[in-house]
């Protein structure tokens, strides 16, 4: 096992293809993102038809040219919202400062049981260190809070998950 500098940055690439990759899957996320929110918006009438229209159909076109662009990294939309969603929604929580276990645990336990369907996740470094994060947020009261420090952690941790997850999946074999 290497040691980390927690000081140093996890890189999700080593290539400009890479780079490129991840990019188009960070978009395609967000466009898909930005389409459930013009959806909710819509339905309680924040959004009047006239603005919705042209907005959701910019919003698919871009969707169908991100969807090419990626080919196979997206089986189904399904897979690919499961597959990353738990990881943002996670890493969001920690950017909004959140910190008490019972807003951390539940989002982290469906995170790890996510990340647990991949094969060869078991021998993942970042599947370790998130476990030991469940056993400590379970040894917590639901009112208790992660110090500073604990989060600067915690958040290093998950970041390093993050990158393994994506190294991972440019390797067919590691799919499930």
């Amino acid at each position: 096992m290497s040691l980390l500098n927690q000081d140093e940055e996890a890189k999700l690439y080593t290539t400009n293809a890479e780079r490129e990759k991840f990019e188009s899957l960070a978009t395609l996320f967000g466009i898909i993102v930005a389409l459930d929110y013009l959806e909710k918006a819509y339905i309680r009438d924040s959004v009047t038809a006239a603005e919705y229209s042209p907005a959701c159909t910019r919003l698919l076109s871009q969707y169908k040219t991100m969807l090419k662009l990626v080919g196979d990294a997206v089986p189904s939309l399904e897979i690919f919202m499961s597959r990353y969603g738990s990881f943002i929604t996670f890493m969001d929580a920690l950017k909004l400062r959140m910190r008490a276990k019972d807003q951390l645990h539940p989002i982290l336990q469906h995170l790890v049981t996510g990340y647990a369907r991949f094969k060869g996740s078991s021998d993942w470094e970042g599947r370790s260190k998130m476990v030991g994060w469940l056993i400590t947020l379970n040894g917590m009261k639901a009112s208790e809070e992660l110090t500073e420090e604990q989060s600067r952690q915690l958040s290093f941790d998950i970041d390093y998950a993050y990158a393994e997850f994506f190294r991972s999946l440019s390797s067919k074999e590691d799919h499930p």
